[in-house]
Protein backbone atom coordinates (compact mmCIF):
# COMPACT_ATOMS: atom_id res chain seq x y z
CA UNK A 1 0.00 0.00 0.00
CA UNK A 2 1.44 3.99 -0.77
CA UNK A 3 3.51 4.68 2.03
CA UNK A 4 1.75 7.63 4.41
CA UNK A 5 3.98 8.92 7.48
CA UNK A 6 2.32 11.05 10.49
CA UNK A 7 4.62 12.60 13.02
CA UNK A 8 3.25 14.23 16.03
CA UNK A 9 5.39 16.29 19.51
CA UNK A 10 6.07 14.27 22.71
CA UNK A 11 4.88 15.61 25.25
CA UNK A 12 1.41 15.64 27.40
CA UNK A 13 -0.68 17.04 24.76
CA UNK A 14 0.81 15.33 21.44
CA UNK A 15 0.25 17.23 18.34
CA UNK A 16 0.26 16.24 14.92
CA UNK A 17 2.49 17.93 12.67
CA UNK A 18 1.94 19.21 9.56
CA UNK A 19 2.67 18.00 6.14
CA UNK A 20 4.23 20.31 4.09
CA UNK A 21 7.05 20.69 0.94
CA UNK A 22 10.29 21.76 0.04
CA UNK A 23 10.48 24.43 -2.13
CA UNK A 24 12.32 22.46 -4.71
CA UNK A 25 13.69 18.65 -5.13
CA UNK A 26 16.51 20.87 -6.19
CA UNK A 27 16.67 21.61 -2.30
CA UNK A 28 16.68 18.19 -1.56
CA UNK A 29 19.08 17.28 -3.89
CA UNK A 30 21.62 19.59 -2.52
CA UNK A 31 20.76 18.17 0.95
CA UNK A 32 21.85 14.82 -0.12
CA UNK A 33 24.95 15.89 -1.20
CA UNK A 34 25.86 18.03 1.86
CA UNK A 35 24.97 15.24 4.10
CA UNK A 36 24.48 11.49 1.98
CA UNK A 37 23.55 10.26 5.63
CA UNK A 38 19.90 11.31 3.99
CA UNK A 39 19.94 8.20 1.34
CA UNK A 40 22.19 5.66 3.49
CA UNK A 41 24.86 5.60 5.59
CA UNK A 42 26.46 2.49 3.36
CA UNK A 43 27.22 4.47 0.00
CA UNK A 44 29.72 6.93 -1.27
CA UNK A 45 28.04 9.37 -3.87
CA UNK A 46 30.48 9.95 -6.67
CA UNK A 47 28.59 11.41 -9.51
CA UNK A 48 25.98 14.03 -10.34
CA UNK A 49 23.83 15.57 -13.34
CA UNK A 50 25.51 12.50 -15.41
CA UNK A 51 24.98 13.17 -19.08
CA UNK A 52 23.76 9.00 -20.05
CA UNK A 53 23.89 10.25 -23.91
CA UNK A 54 20.57 8.97 -24.01
CA UNK A 55 18.88 12.06 -23.67
CA UNK A 56 19.12 12.61 -19.98
CA UNK A 57 21.03 13.15 -16.80
CA UNK A 58 21.12 11.20 -14.08
CA UNK A 59 20.60 12.81 -10.80
CA UNK A 60 23.00 10.84 -8.91
CA UNK A 61 25.46 8.25 -8.60
CA UNK A 62 26.77 6.54 -5.59
CA UNK A 63 28.92 3.13 -5.04
CA UNK A 64 28.97 0.29 -2.12
CA UNK A 65 31.31 -1.26 -0.55
CA UNK A 66 31.97 -4.20 -3.20
CA UNK A 67 32.32 -2.01 -6.13
CA UNK A 68 28.46 -2.30 -7.51
CA UNK A 69 26.90 1.53 -8.31
CA UNK A 70 23.66 3.18 -7.11
CA UNK A 71 21.81 5.22 -9.65
CA UNK A 72 19.58 7.41 -8.18
CA UNK A 73 16.72 9.35 -9.83
CA UNK A 74 14.68 12.25 -8.20
CA UNK A 75 11.42 12.33 -9.40
CA UNK A 76 11.06 16.07 -9.91
CA UNK A 77 8.08 16.95 -12.28
CA UNK A 78 7.92 13.31 -13.70
CA UNK A 79 5.00 10.83 -12.83
CA UNK A 80 6.17 8.04 -11.10
CA UNK A 81 5.70 5.40 -13.85
CA UNK A 82 7.42 7.96 -16.34
CA UNK A 83 10.63 8.41 -13.61
CA UNK A 84 10.31 4.06 -13.26
CA UNK A 85 10.66 3.90 -17.18
CA UNK A 86 13.59 6.35 -17.14
CA UNK A 87 15.25 4.98 -14.48
CA UNK A 88 15.70 1.21 -16.46
CA UNK A 89 16.89 3.36 -19.18
CA UNK A 90 19.65 4.68 -17.64
CA UNK A 91 20.94 1.62 -16.09
CA UNK A 92 21.24 -0.01 -19.45
CA UNK A 93 23.91 2.74 -19.73
CA UNK A 94 25.24 2.15 -15.94
CA UNK A 95 25.39 -1.60 -16.39
CA UNK A 96 28.16 -0.98 -19.19
CA UNK A 97 30.18 1.54 -17.29
CA UNK A 98 33.88 0.90 -17.52
CA UNK A 99 36.58 1.34 -14.91
CA UNK A 100 38.40 4.35 -16.81
CA UNK A 101 34.50 5.83 -17.03
CA UNK A 102 33.70 5.54 -13.84
CA UNK A 103 37.07 7.15 -12.61
CA UNK A 104 36.44 9.80 -14.94
CA UNK A 105 32.72 9.95 -13.70
CA UNK A 106 34.51 10.34 -10.22
CA UNK A 107 36.95 13.22 -10.94
CA UNK A 108 34.14 15.43 -12.15
CA UNK A 109 32.75 15.18 -9.28
CA UNK A 110 35.13 15.73 -7.30
CA UNK A 111 38.10 17.66 -9.14
CA UNK A 112 41.66 16.44 -8.51
CA UNK A 113 40.37 13.41 -6.31
CA UNK A 114 41.15 9.98 -6.80
CA UNK A 115 38.37 7.20 -6.15
CA UNK A 116 40.46 4.27 -5.45
CA UNK A 117 41.71 6.58 -2.04
CA UNK A 118 38.31 7.88 -1.33
CA UNK A 119 37.18 4.37 -1.30
CA UNK A 120 39.72 2.95 0.63
CA UNK A 121 39.33 5.94 3.06
CA UNK A 122 35.39 5.71 3.33
CA UNK A 123 35.32 2.00 3.37
CA UNK A 124 38.63 0.56 4.85
CA UNK A 125 39.34 -1.37 1.71
CA UNK A 126 40.86 -1.42 -1.71
CA UNK A 127 38.72 -0.90 -4.61
CA UNK A 128 39.09 -4.24 -6.66
CA UNK A 129 38.66 -3.02 -10.55
CA UNK A 130 37.79 -6.58 -11.38
CA UNK A 131 34.25 -5.82 -9.03
CA UNK A 132 33.60 -2.95 -9.80
CA UNK A 133 30.32 -2.46 -11.26
CA UNK A 134 29.50 -5.82 -11.57
CA UNK A 135 25.95 -5.16 -10.40
CA UNK A 136 23.99 -2.17 -9.42
CA UNK A 137 20.71 -0.77 -8.03
CA UNK A 138 18.49 1.57 -8.84
CA UNK A 139 17.12 3.82 -6.44
CA UNK A 140 13.92 6.47 -6.94
CA UNK A 141 13.48 9.54 -4.66
CA UNK A 142 9.87 10.83 -4.37
CA UNK A 143 7.44 12.64 -2.00
CA UNK A 144 4.92 9.88 -2.75
CA UNK A 145 4.20 6.28 -4.35
CA UNK A 146 1.50 5.48 -6.14
CA UNK A 147 -0.06 2.02 -5.87
CA UNK A 148 0.76 1.42 -9.75
CA UNK A 149 4.35 2.66 -9.22
CA UNK A 150 4.35 0.04 -5.92
CA UNK A 151 2.76 -2.51 -8.40
CA UNK A 152 5.66 -2.01 -10.81
CA UNK A 153 8.64 -1.82 -8.54
CA UNK A 154 7.63 -5.07 -6.35
CA UNK A 155 7.23 -7.12 -9.44
CA UNK A 156 10.85 -6.13 -11.23
CA UNK A 157 11.90 -7.00 -7.38
CA UNK A 158 10.77 -10.42 -7.97
CA UNK A 159 12.31 -11.38 -11.02
CA UNK A 160 15.45 -10.16 -9.39
CA UNK A 161 15.88 -6.88 -10.76
CA UNK A 162 17.26 -4.13 -8.08
CA UNK A 163 15.24 -1.13 -7.52
CA UNK A 164 13.31 0.41 -4.46
CA UNK A 165 11.77 3.70 -3.57
CA UNK A 166 12.99 6.07 -0.91
CA UNK A 167 9.42 8.27 -0.15
CA UNK A 168 10.67 11.04 1.73
CA UNK A 169 7.86 13.35 3.55
CA UNK A 170 8.63 17.09 4.94
CA UNK A 171 6.72 18.50 7.92
CA UNK A 172 6.51 21.96 9.46
CA UNK A 173 6.72 23.21 13.30
CA UNK A 174 7.02 26.46 14.08
CA UNK A 175 9.52 28.13 11.53
CA UNK A 176 11.62 24.17 11.28
CA UNK A 177 10.90 21.98 8.66
CA UNK A 178 11.56 18.16 9.09
CA UNK A 179 12.34 15.31 6.78
CA UNK A 180 11.18 11.63 7.22
CA UNK A 181 12.02 8.86 5.05
CA UNK A 182 10.75 5.42 4.20
CA UNK A 183 11.75 2.80 2.40
CA UNK A 184 9.13 0.66 -0.14
CA UNK A 185 11.01 -2.55 -0.03
CA UNK A 186 13.29 -3.33 2.78
CA UNK A 187 16.85 -2.63 1.37
CA UNK A 188 18.13 -6.10 2.02
CA UNK A 189 16.13 -7.42 -0.64
CA UNK A 190 17.39 -4.90 -3.28
CA UNK A 191 21.04 -5.86 -2.27
CA UNK A 192 20.66 -9.25 -1.84
CA UNK A 193 19.27 -9.07 -5.67
CA UNK A 194 21.73 -6.44 -6.71
CA UNK A 195 24.52 -9.54 -5.64
CA UNK A 196 23.09 -12.07 -7.01
CA UNK A 197 22.92 -9.77 -10.22
CA UNK A 198 25.58 -10.89 -13.24
CA UNK A 199 27.20 -9.86 -16.14
CA UNK A 200 27.92 -13.33 -16.80
CA UNK A 201 25.31 -16.10 -17.73
CA UNK A 202 22.85 -17.04 -14.95
CA UNK A 203 21.18 -19.96 -13.68
CA UNK A 204 18.78 -21.16 -11.28
CA UNK A 205 20.59 -20.87 -7.75
CA UNK A 206 21.58 -23.73 -6.79
CA UNK A 207 20.36 -23.53 -2.66
CA UNK A 208 24.21 -22.99 -1.20
CA UNK A 209 24.80 -19.62 0.66
CA UNK A 210 28.07 -17.70 0.23
CA UNK A 211 29.37 -15.63 2.79
CA UNK A 212 32.54 -13.50 2.51
CA UNK A 213 34.12 -13.18 5.70
CA UNK A 214 36.83 -10.36 6.92
CA UNK A 215 39.39 -11.86 8.74
CA UNK A 216 41.43 -9.17 10.68
CA UNK A 217 41.20 -7.04 13.19
CA UNK A 218 36.89 -6.79 13.39
CA UNK A 219 36.48 -10.79 13.08
CA UNK A 220 38.90 -13.60 14.15
CA UNK A 221 37.86 -16.93 11.69
CA UNK A 222 39.76 -18.82 14.68
CA UNK A 223 37.20 -17.39 16.51
CA UNK A 224 34.61 -18.33 14.12
CA UNK A 225 35.62 -21.75 14.15
CA UNK A 226 36.62 -22.48 18.04
CA UNK A 227 32.74 -20.67 18.98
CA UNK A 228 30.81 -21.82 15.68
CA UNK A 229 29.77 -18.63 13.94
CA UNK A 230 29.57 -16.09 11.14
CA UNK A 231 29.55 -12.45 11.92
CA UNK A 232 28.96 -9.25 9.88
CA UNK A 233 28.90 -5.62 10.74
CA UNK A 234 30.67 -1.55 11.29
CA UNK A 235 27.23 -1.05 8.78
CA UNK A 236 23.99 -2.14 8.15
CA UNK A 237 25.35 -3.33 4.44
CA UNK A 238 27.45 -5.70 6.16
CA UNK A 239 25.01 -7.37 8.56
CA UNK A 240 21.67 -7.17 6.98
CA UNK A 241 22.46 -9.87 4.84
CA UNK A 242 23.15 -12.24 7.13
CA UNK A 243 18.86 -12.27 7.73
CA UNK A 244 18.66 -14.35 4.40
CA UNK A 245 19.88 -17.10 6.61
CA UNK A 246 17.62 -19.59 8.16
CA UNK A 247 18.82 -22.88 9.82
CA UNK A 248 19.39 -25.90 8.13
CA UNK A 249 20.90 -23.52 5.36
CA UNK A 250 24.96 -24.43 4.27
CA UNK A 251 27.16 -21.79 3.65
CA UNK A 252 30.46 -21.35 1.99
CA UNK A 253 33.08 -19.65 3.77
CA UNK A 254 35.36 -17.06 1.67
CA UNK A 255 38.29 -15.05 3.23
CA UNK A 256 38.43 -12.52 0.57
CA UNK A 257 42.10 -12.05 -0.67
CA UNK A 258 43.01 -15.84 0.77
CA UNK A 259 40.13 -18.34 -0.32
CA UNK A 260 37.66 -20.43 1.03
CA UNK A 261 38.24 -21.89 4.93
CA UNK A 262 34.76 -23.73 5.37
CA UNK A 263 31.35 -25.38 5.27
CA UNK A 264 28.83 -25.45 7.86
CA UNK A 265 25.17 -25.63 8.20
CA UNK A 266 23.11 -22.57 10.07
CA UNK A 267 21.63 -23.33 13.27
CA UNK A 268 19.87 -20.13 14.16
CA UNK A 269 18.95 -16.62 13.26
CA UNK A 270 21.15 -13.43 13.30
CA UNK A 271 21.03 -12.00 16.29
CA UNK A 272 23.05 -8.66 17.78
CA UNK A 273 25.95 -9.06 19.71
CA UNK A 274 24.95 -8.76 22.97
CA UNK A 275 22.22 -11.19 22.75
CA UNK A 276 24.39 -13.59 21.33
CA UNK A 277 25.88 -16.68 23.51
CA UNK A 278 28.62 -19.47 22.10
CA UNK A 279 28.60 -23.03 24.09
CA UNK A 280 32.08 -23.08 26.13
CA UNK A 281 33.46 -25.70 28.95
CA UNK A 282 31.51 -23.74 31.60
CA UNK A 283 27.96 -23.20 29.82
CA UNK A 284 26.80 -20.27 27.51
CA UNK A 285 28.74 -17.28 27.65
CA UNK A 286 28.20 -13.95 25.51
CA UNK A 287 29.70 -14.11 22.58
CA UNK A 288 32.48 -10.73 23.31
CA UNK A 289 33.31 -12.37 26.60
CA UNK A 290 35.19 -15.73 25.14
CA UNK A 291 35.85 -14.13 21.70
CA UNK A 292 38.97 -12.61 22.36
CA UNK A 293 41.04 -12.38 19.03
CA UNK A 294 38.75 -9.26 16.73
CA UNK A 295 37.18 -6.63 17.89
CA UNK A 296 33.70 -7.37 17.00
CA UNK A 297 33.08 -3.59 16.59
CA UNK A 298 32.36 -3.37 20.74
CA UNK A 299 32.14 0.73 19.83
CA UNK A 300 29.45 0.30 18.04
CA UNK A 301 27.46 -2.44 20.67
CA UNK A 302 24.35 -0.13 21.56
CA UNK A 303 24.15 0.60 17.86
CA UNK A 304 21.75 -1.27 15.49
CA UNK A 305 23.09 0.39 12.64
CA UNK A 306 26.94 -0.25 12.89
CA UNK A 307 26.74 -2.95 15.53
CA UNK A 308 28.40 -6.65 14.77
CA UNK A 309 25.56 -9.37 14.20
CA UNK A 310 26.26 -13.06 14.87
CA UNK A 311 24.35 -16.34 12.88
CA UNK A 312 25.05 -19.26 15.27
CA UNK A 313 27.04 -22.31 12.70
CA UNK A 314 27.45 -26.08 12.68
CA UNK A 315 31.05 -26.03 11.34
CA UNK A 316 31.03 -29.16 8.64
CA UNK A 317 34.76 -28.89 7.59
CA UNK A 318 37.35 -25.88 8.25
CA UNK A 319 41.03 -24.88 7.44
CA UNK A 320 43.16 -22.48 8.82
CA UNK A 321 43.25 -18.83 7.04
CA UNK A 322 46.71 -20.04 6.27
CA UNK A 323 45.62 -23.13 4.24
CA UNK A 324 42.75 -21.38 2.41
CA UNK A 325 41.56 -22.77 -1.11
CA UNK A 326 41.84 -20.72 -3.84
CA UNK A 327 41.46 -21.38 -7.14
CA UNK A 328 41.61 -19.30 -10.74
CA UNK A 329 37.99 -18.68 -11.83
CA UNK A 330 36.38 -19.74 -7.84
CA UNK A 331 33.96 -17.07 -7.48
CA UNK A 332 34.27 -14.14 -5.08
CA UNK A 333 31.44 -11.07 -3.85
CA UNK A 334 31.94 -8.33 -1.07
CA UNK A 335 28.57 -9.02 -0.02
CA UNK A 336 28.89 -11.15 3.53
CA UNK A 337 25.78 -13.17 2.91
CA UNK A 338 24.56 -13.93 -0.78
CA UNK A 339 22.99 -16.44 -2.78
CA UNK A 340 25.20 -16.24 -6.40
CA UNK A 341 23.13 -17.25 -9.52
CA UNK A 342 26.26 -16.33 -11.32
CA UNK A 343 27.38 -19.16 -13.58
CA UNK A 344 30.64 -20.18 -12.00
CA UNK A 345 29.23 -20.24 -8.46
CA UNK A 346 28.06 -23.79 -9.02
CA UNK A 347 31.28 -24.67 -10.72
CA UNK A 348 33.41 -23.15 -7.58
CA UNK A 349 30.69 -25.14 -5.35
CA UNK A 350 31.15 -28.46 -7.27
CA UNK A 351 35.64 -28.04 -6.99
CA UNK A 352 34.82 -27.01 -3.21
CA UNK A 353 33.05 -29.89 -2.85
CA UNK A 354 36.08 -31.86 -3.74
CA UNK A 355 38.65 -30.02 -1.49
CA UNK A 356 35.85 -30.10 1.53
CA UNK A 357 34.79 -34.03 1.65
CA UNK A 358 33.18 -32.97 5.00
CA UNK A 359 30.43 -30.91 3.68
CA UNK A 360 27.50 -33.25 3.78
CA UNK A 361 28.35 -34.92 7.53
Amino acid sequence: MPIHTALWTVNAQPKQLVQSRLDSEKLLEDMILASPRILSDEWMLIGQQEDTGYGGRIDLLAIAPDGSLVLIELKRDRTPREVVAQALDYASWVMDLTADQINAIYRRFKPGQDLGEDFRSRFGAALDEDMLNQSHQIVIVAASLDASTERIVSYLNGRQIPINVLCFQVFGHNSEQFLSRAWLLDPIQTQSNASTEATQQQEPWNGEFYCSFGDGVSRSWEDAVQFGFICGGGGSWYSKTLQLLNPGDRVWINIPGSGYVGVGYVTGHALPASDFTVPTPEGDKPVLEVAKRGSYHVEYLDDPEKGEYFVPMKWLQTVPAGQAVREIGFFGNQNTICKPVAAKWRATVDRLKARFPGFDR
